[in-house]
């Protein structure tokens, strides 16, 4: 018997227990009466990064854009990082992707994970300027 057979006979056997008890159904429309579960992945799930809502929920959303204020200079990028904490450092390199290797996370040092932001921002931020006009 496939799935598809099972779910049917499930189904069913429920809408028949249904409509011969009326508590057990008036505990059906409870439960459909529910909010609907949440989207776990699609387009809803983008729309809601794209709103800021994060992924899973893990980190807090980034105080700045690095690869933006690394395009003015790395100066004024150190400046900007300055007075963030380190968990704020830390959740700017987890929005915009800093640690591929998951080690950068795990730093105790806060001017280390800013040398590091500072390192990839700049060198996305330049990234294909051989190509361009000057």
């Amino acid at each position: 018997m496939n799935l598809r057979t099972r779910l049917a006979k499930l189904a069913a056997a429920v809408a028949e227990q249904a409509a011969r008890d009326p508590a057990f159904a008036a505990t059906l429309e409870g439960i459909m009466a529910g909010p609907p579960p949440a989207p776990v992945a699609g387009r809803r799930a983008k729309a809601l990064r794209a709103e800021g809502a994060r992924k899973g929920g893990r980190r807090a959303a980034a105080a700045l854009d690095p690869i933006d204020l690394a395009r003015s200079g790395p100066g004024q990028l150190r400046e900007a990082l300055a007075p963030l904490s380190h968990e704020q450092l830390l959740d700017v390199v987890a929005e915009y992707g800093m640690d591929p290797g998951k080690l950068v996370m795990k730093w105790k040092d806060r001017d280390r994970v800013a040398d590091r932001i500072v390192e990839v921002a700049t060198a996305r931020a330049t990234k294909g300027d051989a190509f361009r006009p000057e």
